[in-house]
């Protein structure tokens, strides 16, 4: 039986409703299959894995307790791919990584917990070490509780599987599975075969990432699989996987080592459409129960509050915190362009400063004849903080300050000439003129000085709700027409899904950090800063590029 055929035949008919990315993805697959090239399709080995699960494994929880697994054809399709590619040469399989992105409640401890079984038994690998992983090592102990049960309700793995202090051992090829948290002594030195990693929006940085993945270096065939619902956190490793395999769907990026499968809504309204529910919930109406969603959405509609949680853990759609200004929806924006079409032109600046904690930003705008808003943003941080920042804050600096985005300060604070500096290198390098610099109140005199030395002219900017409101929601209306082009910077996008808003007695809003200190809004200060200019400037400003 041909399980991933089978799948997609039901998802070109319309039987099964799923996400436009699953259903490019079984293209791909299907077409992979009846066009070999270089992997072909193993069916014995893709049902392999399968087979056993349904043969040895059985249900430790509820109301199926005891009896046999029976997979879903979802569950069946995804374990077909995942094993019955191989190198038509040497027989390895094609896939050693994979993101299988699915909402709360689709039975994925269950089939993970078989799959690590298989690994650790009868993958035909001797000593094959496999791990579960999350931030927290109770997270990580959900696979390996699963497996533990498995294991007592069958006696024929019963018979072969020891339950150690810290582990299960298979002893006739020494193979074992074992929990790892994050702060695991045993994280260094590892040589995986198999590696699970729970809930990855939960995992801020990507250490326990990186680790795991080199810890595989030495097998012929190891598996690294990411299994996640959304999450709130932005510019962890989750949105870097995400991004990642969002990109190997649609073919952007080629990897044939990863599988990506993504359930998701395709668009966030979708919520309130229940013959769209199952592009996220594969399982809904069989091991997700319909009646609980539904309810759980009646309930939001009428407590906002609850909204996020089930946009995130029910349906897949990357949210902020219930607090924030904008959802992810609206601040996302991954066009880009070439700063060099804009020379010789006019734009506004803005300029976020700080001394030590946060970061500065220096801010540009400008805009094309269509007066699409195109923003070009510097961040700097002082360089003596910067790897205690790093590893403080968790938020991945380096590889922000490598791709260009962020700057370093000689000292322990910033020093306001490098501003200056990245200024005049715009309007020297890039031809590219601010009419105005706004900056806000508390910014150094000396600074303003320098910068007025230099020819800018610049535009003190109270921050307050008065003079903030009405450019902060001409700025969301802006984001939410996609009207803003920011290269899909990533500490903009950071910064933006950090912010929070605060509201005075007249219905004034204004920007507000979240509780959360190490979550930095400095960027959309600074770009405020600058929508503030164009309210007050938009005919003499727009009437340049029309």
């Amino acid at each position: 039986m041909n399980y991933v055929k089978e799948y997609f035949n039901k998802l070109e008919t319309g039987e099964i409703v799923t996400s436009k990315r699953v259903y490019k993805e079984y293209s791909k697959l299907v077409n992979d299959i009846e066009n070999p090239d270089g992997f072909i399709f193993d069916e014995e080995k893709a049902n392999r894995p399968i087979e056993f699960i349904e043969r040895f494994c059985k249900h430790s929880k509820g109301e199926w307790a005891g009896r046999p697994i029976k997979l879903e054809l979802f569950q069946k399709a995804y374990i077909s791919a995942l094993f019955g590619f191989v190198d038509k040469e040497t027989g390895l399989r094609k896939y050693r990584e994979s993101l299988f992105y699915v909402a709360r409640k689709n039975g994925k401890s269950t089939m993970l917990a078989g799959i690590a079984l298989y690994m650790m038994i009868a993958d035909g690998e001797a000593g094959a070490d496999c791990y579960s992983t999350a931030t927290k090592k109770d997270q990580a102990k959900i696979i390996f509780d699963e497996v533990t049960h498995m294991v007592q309700q069958s006696p024929e793995l019963r018979k072969y599987i020891k339950k150690r202090k810290s582990d299960l051992y298979f002893p006739l090829t020494m193979s074992k599975l074992q929990p790892l948290g994050k702060n695991s002594d045993t994280l260094d030195g590892l040589n995986a075969q198999l590696v699970i990693m729970d809930e990855l929006h939960g995992v801020k940085d990507r250490n326990l990432y990186e680790v795991c993945k080199q810890s595989q270096s030495a097998r012929r065939q190891p598996l690294l699989i990411m299994i996640t619902t959304a999450g709130t956190v932005r510019e962890c490793i989750f949105d870097d996987m995400y991004d990642y395999a969002s990109k190997v769907v649609d073919g952007t990026i080629k990897d044939d080592t990863f599988l990506p499968i993504m359930y998701e809504l395709d668009d966030r309204k979708e919520w309130q459409d229940p013959t769209a529910w199952r592009k996220a919930n594969p399982a809904l109406g069989s091991i997700k129960k319909l009646e609980d969603l539904m309810a759980k959405v009646e309930r939001a509609k009428q407590n906002p509050k609850d909204l996020t949680g089930i946009l995130c853990k029910d349906f897949n759609v990357r949210e902020n915190s219930a607090t924030a200004w904008l959802t992810f929806d609206t601040l996302n924006n991954e066009t880009c362009f070439d700063v060099n079409q804009f020379k010789g032109q006019w734009a506004i600046g803005g300029a976020d400063l700080s001394l030590t904690t946060d970061l500065t930003c220096a801010t540009l705008l400008t805009m094309d004849k269509d007066l699409n808003r195109y923003v070009m943003q510097m961040y700097f941080l002082p360089e003596d903080n910067f790897q205690k920042h790093i590893q403080e804050d968790r938020i991945p600096y380096d590889k922000w300050k490598e791709a260009g985005l962020l700057r370093l300060c000689k000292g322990n604070t910033i020093n306001y000439s490098d501003v200056t500096a990245w200024f005049i290198e715009m309007v020297k390098e890039k031809g590219i003129t601010p009419a105005w610099v706004y900056y806000d109140s508390w910014s150094a005199r000396y600074w303003v000085e320098e910068m007025e030395g230099n020819g800018f002219n610049m535009v003190r900017c109270i921050q307050g709700a008065k003079t903030l409101s009405l450019p902060m929601q001409h700025l969301q209306a802006d984001l939410e027409a996609k009207k803003v082009i920011y290269n899909n910077n990533p500490i903009l996008k950071w910064c933006l899904s950090n912010t929070c808003v605060e509201e005075d007695r007249n219905g004034n809003i204004m920007p507000k950090k979240s509780s959360n200190p190490r979550r930095r809004i400095d960027g959309t200060a600074s770009m405020l800063n600058c929508w503030v200019g164009l309210y007050e400037h938009y005919n003499e400003f727009t009437d340049t590029f029309k």
